[in-house]
């Protein structure tokens, strides 16, 4: 039996499929920028670079600021991916601790967790639950014409002035 069986494949294809209306039902990408955002956040403060035999640290003084800043936006990502109904609030409080990480984190984590929690947390509060498209009930084998002329609507090619 190899890799390729016909089982594997549908069982692939419906995974992502369940995968796909699960994230069409929520904000995910939004969750995922918060949650990226927040680990160079996070990361940086500790991080030492080695050059050579040169180890420059990069650490702060509120260090231990960044981290709790870092993992709340992590937790904010989190939150947004299940419970969609604090959206609003994940994406103000994302938007307010990108804010806050310019100071005391390295600049928000040399930029790039700053920018990735701020446009994060702005696509959180833009983000709205997306309507069912209405099945249409009409019969599929009628022609679909929009002149106002067809037989069919009673105009027979007459137009009304009123």
């Amino acid at each position: 039996m190899s890799a390729e069986t016909p089982a594997a494949t549908g069982q692939f294809t419906r995974r992502r499929q369940q995968f796909r209306d699960w994230r069409g039902t929520r904000p995910f990408w939004a969750g995922l920028l918060v949650l990226l955002g927040g680990f160079p956040i996070m990361y940086f403060p500790y991080a030492n670079l080695k050059l050579g035999n040169l180890t420059v640290a990069m650490s702060t003084t509120a260090g231990a600021g960044s981290l709790i800043i870092g993992v709340l936006l992590v937790v904010l990502g989190i939150s947004l991916w299940f419970q969609k109904h604090v959206r609003t609030f994940a994406g103000v409080a994302a938007i307010l601790l990108a804010l806050v990480s310019i100071p005391v984190s390295n600049f928000g984590g040399f930029v790039i967790g700053f920018l990735l929690s701020l446009i994060g947390g702005a696509m959180a509060v833009s983000w709205a639950p997306g309507q069912p498209q209405p099945v249409s009930e009409t019969a599929s084998d009628e022609p679909n014409d929009l002149s106002g002329t067809s037989p069919a609507n009673g105009a027979n090619g007459r137009h009304s002035a009123g």
